[in-house]
């Protein structure tokens, strides 16, 4: 998850090179939109577990205003490539595996 050597701003794709990893390049972007939400909820939730040690039930807002480690964790997060180009480069580099199950049922 931390493939940091990605620009964390878009890029100008060819959907040609898209469509040609499933021979449909609706098909790719279903499969791509699926692992962009798989990364944004496993991101989500590696980011909830580490400001959770920050949390309290007591914090006064000088407290808040003032925790720099939560401030690096957070920042940090909003520095890392957003989930959608993850999930293209992992599409595009064959890192994802998925299947058509109507497919699969027609083979048996």
């Amino acid at each position: 998850m931390k493939d940091q050597k990605l620009s964390p701003s878009a890029e100008a794709r060819n959907l040609s090179d898209l469509e040609a990893k499933s021979g449909n390049l609706y098909l790719s972007t279903i499969v791509i939109a699926k692992r962009a939400n798989q990364i944004s909820q496993q991101v989500k939730e590696e980011l909830n577990n580490k400001l959770s040690e920050f949390a309290s039930e007591h914090d006064n807002l000088e407290e808040i205003h003032e925790n720099r480690e939560q401030i690096e964790i957070s920042s940090s997060y909003e520095k890392m490539p957003k989930s959608t180009i993850l999930a293209i480069q992992e599409f595009l580099d064959d890192k994802i595996y998925y299947r058509i199950p109507a497919e699969d049922a027609s083979e048996e």
